[in-house]
């Protein structure tokens, strides 16, 4: 028998002041109800209430372990209202993980959006370059650049991420202006260590792929290190169009081999399945597909 239904049965009893009353309650037979009582009273090791033919009443036992039966039942009672309030409203902490340059440049500002429209909603994002195990590391959901893996999570496809190669006016000035993939390995092209390292950067046009081979004296795992390093003027960087663009509008950067440049990356928004995914949740995919997605028809 469940130990909380029986509690909830002896509680009845008492308050109803007979089984049969409180066999009501539970619809159910009054020796259904006797038998949640003597299950408690044999699990205790003591009696919980004493019967005469007219009359029931608590021990000394039956009075404390009532009042207990009383404290222990509320709790699970504010705890399943509590459960309930989050599936019938958004709130709560969201935890989002996302790529440095992604989140920085277009996630947080319209995460700002988000929270205006959901005042009870709570968001925590963690931004870095490598993939998370969501469920592990107690992430709700995750934005994946790339090609994703057949992971067993659900994955919303949004619109793709471009990549543009820049570097700074004085660099070009120092060094010259590449005009083709090979003329690479002549300059100091900035390392992002996420991306493969056989064969240097993958480039090509009208599919006949060619390979720049960067020589990278400078390296990191952050984009927005590589970014600063161009701009100092120090290399060529290849990176996200979001991370680069506006250095490019205000003459910062200046864009290269834009005919040779990888074809845009996929971006998914994925998270664990859940038959009935709480609402901090839903509302969250509503607006990121509002405002990111989705793909072009025929993109999954």
């Amino acid at each position: 028998m469940d130990r909380l239904q029986s509690m909830a049965v002896f509680v009845a009893t008492v308050d109803r002041g007979s089984l049969s009353a409180a066999a009501e309650v539970f619809n159910i037979s009054p020796p259904m109800a006797g038998k949640h009582i003597r299950q408690l009273e044999e699990r205790l090791g003591a009696r919980l209430l004493t019967r005469t033919t007219r009359r029931q009443s608590l021990t000394e036992m039956g009075r404390v372990y009532l009042e207990q039966c009383r404290q222990i039942l509320e709790q699970v009672q504010a705890a399943e209202s509590g459960a309930a309030q989050l599936r019938s409203n958004a709130k709560g902490l969201l935890r989002i993980n996302a790529p440095v340059s992604f989140g920085t440049v277009m996630l947080a500002s319209a995460l700002t959006r988000f929270l205006e429209q959901q005042p009870e909603v709570q968001v925590e994002l963690i931004l870095n370059d490598r993939v998370v195990n969501i469920v592990d590391e107690g992430f709700d959901v995750a934005f994946r650049i790339g090609v994703l893996t057949d992971s067993g999570l659900v994955a919303r496809r949004l619109k793709d991420y471009g990549v543009m190669i820049c570097a700074a006016p004085s660099y070009l000035h120092r060094y010259g202006t590449p005009q083709h993939p090979d003329e690479l390995s002549e300059h100091q092209c900035l390392g992002f260590t996420h991306w493969s390292k056989k064969g240097g950067w993958a480039l090509g046009r009208n599919e006949a792929p060619a390979r720049g081979w960067p020589v990278s004296r400078f390296q990191s795992n952050n984009s927005l290190a590589l970014r600063m390093a161009a701009l100092e003027g120090f290399g060529i960087v290849m990176q996200h169009s979001v991370m680069l663009a506006g250095d490019v509008a205000e003459g910062r950067l200046v864009e290269l081999l834009p005919n040779y440049c990888p074809p845009p990356r996929q971006v998914h928004l994925v998270y664990p399945r859940d038959r009935q995914p709480m609402p901090k949740l839903s509302r969250f995919i509503e607006f990121v597909l509002a405002e990111f997605g989705p793909a072009p028809a025929g993109h999954t």
